[in-house]
């Protein structure tokens, strides 16, 4: 056997062992169950359904990115405005009545970022006194007129039939008077009803309730809606009982008051008739500032 021949013999037989080799494993695949190789197209089809494009791709990321964005912003937005309006409701609670009118005067815009601060505040609040207020105008005849020391939104004039002379330091429509809540334009001895809801924030608290005392007519309603926590002696607050002592030394009688909700108090009274005054000698006790913590 010549060398040529004994080569083709042994390549013959690798051929052999290689084809035995490729059907053994073609057979183990067709026992597990598996599917045969794909073919060059549908890889090339899996591929492009896999892969997104470019552009779909920067799309995808920029709108991640913005609501990303978006959402700091609305953060740090609600943090500057629940900055502002603590500075601003602290503002109020150690300054004057005057001092605060003339205050929101030079930056009427300030007015707009208490009362947005406010509301938000007032929004954790299970009750609002306001609302309690109202119900009790509404159990009353609409004959009344009434006057709405701090009025705010004057939310309590758009929702009773009453009459309402809404007052505070700026009017954010027609229907609000701008003043001091110490020396308004009513006329005295003119309103039946006079309100304040959580508005004795000045210094000189005591002589808005004595401008109450001058605009309402003999045996009108006083309505007190304040804060809970300020009237609280455990935590610095005022006796409630003095409080109410000193307004009736202005000429009041007390006829109820009201500690049933956990966030404020109200106090309700009758101008006396007839009854001659001296003022300087009451004893008015202060009022804690009601300032709000960081959230």
């Amino acid at each position: 056997m010549t060398e040529d021949e004994r080569r083709g013999i042994i390549n013959q037989q690798q051929r052999s062992r290689k084809r035995k080799r490729g059907k053994r494993h073609r057979r183990k695949q067709q026992v597990a169950g598996d599917s045969p190789p794909p073919s060059l197209e549908q890889t090339l089809n899996a591929n492009t359904k896999n892969r997104s494009s470019p552009a779909a791709a920067v799309v995808k990321c920029n709108s991640k990115a913005r609501i990303a964005s978006s959402s700091f912003l609305d953060k740090m937005k609600a943090k500057l405005s629940g900055g502002h309006f603590r500075m601003i409701n602290e503002k109020l609670y150690t300054c004057t009545g005057q001092e605060a009118f003339n205050y929101f005067k030079e930056d009427p815009a300030l007015f707009n970022m208490y009362h947005a601060g406010y509301q938000e505040q007032m929004s954790h609040w299970p009750e609002q006194p306001v609302n309690v207020i109202t119900k009790w105008l509404k159990d009353h005849s609409p004959s009344l007129i009434v006057a709405d020391f701090g009025c705010g939104d004057a939310c309590l004039a758009r929702n009773v039939k009453n009459k309402v002379f809404s007052l505070d330091l700026i009017s954010k429509d027609s229907s609000v008077i701008a003043c001091d809540m110490s020396n308004t334009p009513l006329d005295s001895s003119s309103v039946d009803v006079a309100v304040f809801c959580l508005s004795l924030m000045g210094t000189n608290y005591s002589s808005f309730i004595q401008e109450a005392h001058r605009v309402l007519k003999p045996r009108g309603w006083l309505l007190i809606a304040e804060v809970k926590s300020r009237f609280d002696p455990s935590t610095g607050g005022a006796d409630p009982n003095k409080f109410s002592k000193a307004i009736c030394q202005l000429g009041f009688t007390a006829l109820s008051k009201d500690f049933s909700n956990k966030m404020f108090i109200l106090l309700y009274f009758k101008k006396k008739e007839d009854e001659k005054l001296n003022v300087n000698e009451i004893k008015w006790p202060g009022l804690k500032p009601c300032l709000y913590k960081r959230r």
